[in-house]
């Protein structure tokens, strides 16, 4: 721990030059005094780092005492700042590693390199959730993390939504999709996906698994998701819509649904577009056309237009009493 922070301390002025001790303080979370302990540390095992006295005074290195990571290119630094995600990072809690990481990699570029990644840094910010998306709580993320790490059998408990089982796993990754945690682990000699924020407990034990060298998260992942898409059911609709709220469906249906709607050539009185819609969900369809207001009607199958009439008449009936 200790090995640590002096590494850290020792970035940290080698980056932004002079420092206070209460600076350095506050970047540490330890008191002043364990932070003149430190440079005392690092001053006898021949660092050339002293402290000034005074107002302007501070903490500081010998100008010129730098370790620098050569054979990086300006892009190659910007992509490397680019491609972390704090809030991830945190919630698998690796939110300091990567902090120091970025403060380890600064101080070592060359003067020429620093200036670049620290405005990437200040400039663009990459944010994994959608919006009004509060995020799902996932306390157990971090320990999941652990156990793919260290590859040690984990016993979980699941809310499968009908009800709440227990589970020994082998946790092979850990991926995060449109602002949502999924556990990728084997069970039984098969290879399965759970949603992180289902898991009420999770607790690692003595023993440990061989992953297998074969797997590969990132095309499993690719084919279980396409496999998904696939098999979703759906639900086949016909509509006529007000072309000026086209994109209020969109977000009333969503990006896939609307996709795959297909134009109808039908003369439409009104100048309407009739499309054919293919929904996922079909048990939440007729509420999500219904939110179209009188900018939509379906036209079939019949069914699904007497469910958005039956809704329809029930949301005025509980208004009207109101």
């Amino acid at each position: 721990m200790r090995a640590s922070r002096l590494v850290t301390l020792l970035l940290l002025l080698q980056t932004r030059g002079q420092l206070t001790a209460a600076e350095l303080a506050r970047e540490l979370e330890v008191s002043e005094r364990t932070v003149y302990r430190d440079v005392d540390a690092l001053s006898a095992a021949g660092i050339p780092i002293y402290a000034e006295r005074g107002p302007h005074g501070g903490i500081r290195l010998v100008d010129g005492y730098r370790t620098r990571l050569t054979g990086m290119t300006g892009d190659e630094a910007e992509a490397l700042f680019l491609s972390g995600l704090p809030g991830p990072a945190a919630e698998l809690g690796l939110g300091t590693v990567i902090t120091a990481t970025r403060l380890k990699v600064l101080a070592a570029l060359p003067a020429e390199l620093r200036p670049r990644a620290s405005r990437l840094v200040e400039r663009f910010y990459l944010d994994a959730s959608g919006w009004f998306h509060q995020g799902e709580p996932v306390p157990h993320l971090s320990t999941l993390a652990q156990a793919v790490w260290e590859c040690v059998l984990t016993r979980v408990r699941y809310d499968r939504g009908d009800v709440v089982v227990e589970r020994v796993l082998e946790p092979l990754g850990v991926v995060l999709k449109a602002g949502t945690w999924y556990l990728v682990a084997r069970r039984d000699g098969e290879v399965r996906t759970y949603r992180v924020a289902r898991v009420g407990a999770a607790e690692l034990l003595a023993e440990r698994f061989e992953r297998p060298s074969s797997f590969d998260l990132a095309s499993y992942w690719s084919e279980s998701s396409a496999a998904y898409e696939r098999e979703v059911p759906r639900l086949e609709v016909v509509v006529r819509v007000d072309p000026e709220f086209t994109a209020m469906l969109r977000d009333l249906i969503g990006d896939a649904s609307m996709g795959s709607a297909e134009p109808l050539t039908d003369p439409d009185p009104d100048g309407w577009s009739r499309l054919r819609l293919r929904m996922t969900h079909p048990h939440d369809a007729p509420a999500r056309l219904l939110g179209m207001g009188p900018h939509l009607e379906v036209i079939g199958p019949p069914d699904v237009r007497q469910r958005v009439v039956a809704l329809a008449r029930g949301a005025l009936a509980r208004h009207g009493s109101a």
